[in-house]
């Protein structure tokens, strides 16, 4: 019978009775005669009890242990064989990791593993970005090297060129000697080192290669010697002739030399005894990649991004991009095992190495001058009105005066951002700001009272009203001040003026400008009714009204300091200041023969001072009031009231949910209904926040408007079309006559053409409608004098076929040279960037455009004391056609033979970082009368001279710019800021928190810097 423990699981019994039964049940008899005993599979059952690392093998009366294959021991106990622990070093030629029960072979930096899992292979580094050389890229065994063209020398970061001097003995010089890197003593001379990986020779000039440098150049084993690194080769290979590679034996099997018996000895004894035997022990299996020994042979198996083949062994790399492009959102580029991802221009690589996001170049600093709109991939830069955009970002002042006058009757005065047209004497700016209308009088069209002030004393008080009866505007500042104008200042004119007319107007304008001070109070422009009333009831007498009639005043309401103790449950109160500016005209009529204008002027300032006594006592008494379109607004509230909610919104605006909105154009701001409201018919209003409206022009065709909430004169409607003209600019109107045009709409007269020309037709809008005898190109503009074609001058251009003007570049630009015919030729010569002590940057005159040409630039870097420069070229556009004509050099000073860092006259599109040669550094860029290209932005930062050694090992290492996902860390403005801010200020390291720089960097770029970056600074943590 067979006996079972009696704490065996169900289903052993179940197996050994073939029905059911319990532990709990009598033993079992004695089995029937004729009946077999029954095998109990153990090993299935789990009723065995070998080790975890240990095979399970059943047998008709047990089971028995083994061992899995990477492990040793009689299978009750199995322990881990270090496969790297032997002389074959795994069969790796480089480095073995021991896993459990398996192992895995890693290459030295500059190598690849090859198919086979085992062998190393050199990455020729060359082949990609021209391994980020200036010149010339060599490939060498682990590594590479740059090297420069006949007349340049390899500058310290071993990747750009520097052209070499004939003068003097210094580091310029083409014989100084030093095999890598020179140093000028302080004493004069020069002094040698050598880049990482290499030692100085006893000559003090030469470099001898080490085997910390891609191996020594090494493909398997390298030591050093005295006269460099002496090469070997893994036992299963023989070297090349070449003495530096390693070329694999014909011979399967390992061979042992004869002469060394204690290798021999010493060799695993598994292996020995399984030679003849196909087990992973021997030859890995035959497997490229991971051997598995099983009780059927062994089993190969490749890692991830590998296929295994037909023959059972050899390990295919799988080309990831055949299938969904990898799962890249962009481009995809496979490598041996593995697969690159990267993306378009404008968009960047998130971290999981997969996706790709657009890059929000508007959340960059200084992208655009005004407005900066970001689309995929791209960005776009927009200028406020009355500016234009140049080198694609920037925002220049639009000279509207130099288009055709800025279609000005008479004269044009350009401003920031707009431009406005005046009249000579005796006449006055029509409707449409553009054409001037004859005045019948004697005086210019600003002498036409638009403002009257009427003060009226009833009862022992006094009160005033300002009406202002046209050219009314509200600009609201803060919710605590507001500025009011009403009719339009004779300044300007003044100044265009040099006539009998303008003569009387200095002598008779009369300017007063008069503050009157509140104690407590706010700013409040609101409707009121109650002052209305008041006057229209009253009837006073003559003596008891002043009247004074104004062309302009400029009323401004502002805050002052916060009053002291006041009840702190009612809202702030503040000192009031009311200034208003006046202007009014000396009476004609005041002017006899026995007084004359300076005469007559006194008088009126004499009896204005008596005006302005009563007006301050309205003022202080709240009896002031301001008359706009027939309602009454108070000027300010003296006191608040507790009941009453404190307005927070300025003039002309409303609350919308939390905040403060303007009234927008087409609508006025109504104090009654405490709402925006649209314009009424025959009404317009092209200004936000107002409290008025103005009336359309045209007094003849009131219904010429169909809708209410006009933004514009020209929605008034019923203006004349371009190529018509007429009295007021409103219908009827008349053709152009033969010989003049008219290019805008609402005009009272045309232009005429010039010079005896004639047009083909009446009503003509264009002056290319004038029959000129020649016909001007583009960069050209008709003088109507010559009749001829004449060059645009530098500064300006013209587009356009058949014009009579050319245009002046906006802002400070100006064009390189005559006849330019785009706003693209128009340049900022001003040379750009900004200088710190621990971050700044240089940029080329007009970059992101084009930069001008005969350019000069010269910027000097001086660090603080301790510290050294690092600077960063993420991309630099200068055009190689002009044969070095434009170029970029920094060196210690001006002088030719000081010590260079940086020159180049070419394009780079690939970054470089670098550190000066020199404590200081001295910048100059220079471009000749040749082509022209984008230029270049270079940050730059400064760094504790204490980590030299730290910064010139990660700028020199070849891996920073191998990937392109690394070429893109230097050009991303963000990121360079972030890296920028540790090496200023190093403690700042530990202020990212790991996920933040995971979240910020490709990993492969992080392993790179953190084991050069800690173990600097762990001190600051």
């Amino acid at each position: 019978c067979l006996s079972l423990p009696r704490n065996s699981p169900p289903a052993a019994w179940e197996a050994a009775a073939g029905r059911d039964f319990s532990p709990s049940s009598p033993v079992c008899a004695p089995p029937s005669p004729g009946l077999l005993p029954i095998d109990v599979d153990e090993c299935a059952l789990g009723l065995d009890d070998c080790h975890p690392d240990a095979i399970c093998q059943n047998t008709p009366k047990l089971y028995k242990c083994m061992c899995k294959v990477g492990y040793t021991g009689e299978g009750k106990k199995c322990e881990d064989i270090d496969e790297c622990d032997n002389d074959f070093n795994g069969g790796c030629v480089h480095e073995c990791f021991n896993i459990p029960g398996n192992y895995r072979c890693t290459c030295y930096d500059g190598f690849m593993l090859a198919h086979d899992g085992h062998n190393c292979l050199d990455t020729d580094e060359c082949t990609f970005n021209n391994g980020g050389c200036q010149h010339i890229c060599v490939n060498t065994v682990g590594s590479y090297e740059c090297r420069c063209k006949e007349g340049f020398f390899l500058s310290d970061n071993q990747h750009t060129c520097i052209h070499r001097s004939e003068e003097g003995m210094s580091c310029m010089n083409k014989d100084h000697g030093c095999a890598h890197i020179c140093r000028e003593t302080p004493k004069g001379g020069v002094a040698c080192e050598c880049r990482p990986g290499f030692e100085l020779s006893k000559n003090q000039r030469s470099c001898i290669l080490t085997c910390n440098h891609g191996n020594g150049g090494c493909q398997h084993t390298c030591d050093d010697a005295d006269n460099g690194p002496i090469c070997g080769c893994h036992p299963k290979y023989i070297m090349h002739m070449d003495g530096k590679t390693c070329l694999e034996r014909e011979e399967a099997a390992v061979e042992i030399p004869e002469g060394n018996t204690t290798a021999g000895a010493d060799v695993d004894k598994r292996v020995k005894r399984r030679l003849l035997m196909e087990t992973c022990a021997v030859n890995n299996g035959g497997c490229d990649r991971t051997c598995k020994d099983t009780s059927t042979g062994v089993h190969c198996s490749c890692p991830v991004g590998f296929t295994l083949q037909f023959d059972g062994k050899t390990c295919k790399d799988i080309d990831e991009c055949q299938s969904n492009n990898g799962g890249c959102d962009h481009f995809c580029k496979n490598t041996v095992g593995s697969f690159d991802c990267s993306c378009r221009k404008g968009f960047k690589l998130l971290t999981d190495e997969r996706s790709c996001q657009d890059i929000d170049e508007c959340s960059f600093e200084r992208t655009c001058d005004h407005t900066c709109i970001n689309h995929p991939g791209t960005f776009e830069c927009t200028c406020n009105k009355g500016y234009a955009l140049y080198g694609f970002t920037h925002c220049g002042d639009i000279n509207e005066c130099s288009i055709n006058n800025g279609g000005c009757q008479q004269l044009c005065v350009n401003t920031l951002g707009d431009y406005e047209c005046l009249c000579h004497s005796n006449y006055k700016l029509h409707w449409n700001k553009k054409d001037c209308v004859e005045l019948k009088g004697p005086l210019p069209a600003n002498v036409s009272p638009k403002v009257l002030l009427h003060c009226i004393k009833s009862g022992g008080s006094d009160r005033c009203l300002l009406s202002c009866t046209s050219d009314v505007q509200v600009v609201s500042g803060t919710q605590d001040a507001y500025t009011l104008t009403c009719g339009s200042s004779s300044q300007l004119k003044k100044k265009q003026q040099n006539t009998n007319a303008s003569t009387w107007l200095d002598i008779s304008a009369i300017k007063i400008s008069v503050t009157f001070k509140l104690n407590e109070g706010k700013c409040s422009l609101k409707k009121t009714e109650m002052f209305q009333e008041g006057l229209e009831q009253m009837k006073p007498e003559r003596h008891n009204s002043l009247m004074e009639r104004f062309h302009y005043v400029n009323l401004t309401c502002s805050s002052g300091k916060k009053v002291h103790g006041a009840v702190s449950r009612l809202p702030a109160t503040r000192e009031i200041f009311i200034t208003v500016d006046f202007e009014l005209e000396t009476n004609e009529k005041e002017v006899t023969e026995t007084c004359d204008v300076r005469c007559a002027r006194k008088k009126t300032e004499k009896r204005f001072r008596k005006t302005i006594r009563t007006l301050r006592k309205t003022v202080n008494r709240d009896q002031f009031r301001v008359r706009v379109s027939g309602m009454d607004h108070e000027v300010a509230r003296k006191s608040l009231k507790l009941s009453e909610p404190q307005q927070s919104c300025g003039v002309g605006q409303i609350h919308v949910g939390n905040r403060c909105v303007s009234c927008s154009v087409g609508s006025y701001y109504d104090g009654e209904r405490e709402s925006c409201v649209l314009c009424p018919n025959g009404t317009y209003q092209d200004e936000e926040g107002q409290i008025t409206c103005d009336s359309c022009p045209s007094s003849q065709n009131p219904g010429n408007q169909k809708l209410a909430g006009a933004h514009s004169v020209s929605q008034c409607g019923g203006k004349c079309s371009p190529g018509e003209y007429s009295p007021d600019g409103f219908k009827p109107c008349l053709p152009c006559p033969l010989g003049t045009y008219q290019s805008e709409a609402g005009r009272v007269s045309c232009f005429p053409c010039g010079g005896g020309l004639m047009t083909r037709h009446t009503g003509a809008s264009l002056f290319q409608d004038c029959e000129t005898k020649v016909q001007c190109s583009p960069g050209h503009f008709y003088n109507t004098t010559t009749h001829r074609c004449i060059r645009c001058i530098v500064g300006t251009y013209q587009p356009e076929f058949g014009q009579n003007f050319c245009i002046s570049c906006p802002g400070n630009t100006t064009t390189d040279f005559d006849g330019s015919t785009n706003i693209t030729q128009c340049k900022n010569r001003q040379c750009g960037g900004e200088l710190g002590d621990y971050t700044g940057y240089i940029e080329s005159p007009n970059y992101p455009g084009d930069y001008p040409a005969n350019a000069e630039c010269t910027w000097n870097i001086n660090p603080p004391p301790k510290r050294r420069i690092l600077i960063v070229v993420p991309e630099i556009f200068l055009p190689i056609e002009d044969e070095c004509g434009d170029y970029l050099v920094m060196r210690k000073s001006s002088s030719s033979n000081s010590v260079t860092t940086y020159e180049t006259c070419q394009t780079y599109e690939r970054p470089i970082a670098f550190t000066s040669r020199s404590k200081k550094l001295w910048i100059q860029f220079k471009s000749n009368e040749g082509n022209s290209a984008k230029g270049f932005q270079v940050p730059y930062v400064t760094y504790d001279e204490d980590y030299q050694e730290l910064i010139e090992d990660i700028v020199r290492d070849g891996r920073l710019y191998a990937s392109e996902n690394h070429q893109e860390i230097l050009k991303d403005k963000k990121l360079i800021k972030a890296l920028f801010d540790v090496l200023a200020h190093p403690q700042n390291y530990f202020k990212y928190t790991a996920q933040e720089s995971r979240e910020m960097f490709p990993r492969s770029f992080i392993r790179l810097l953190r084991s050069k970056v800690s173990r600097f600074l762990r001190p600051y943590k």
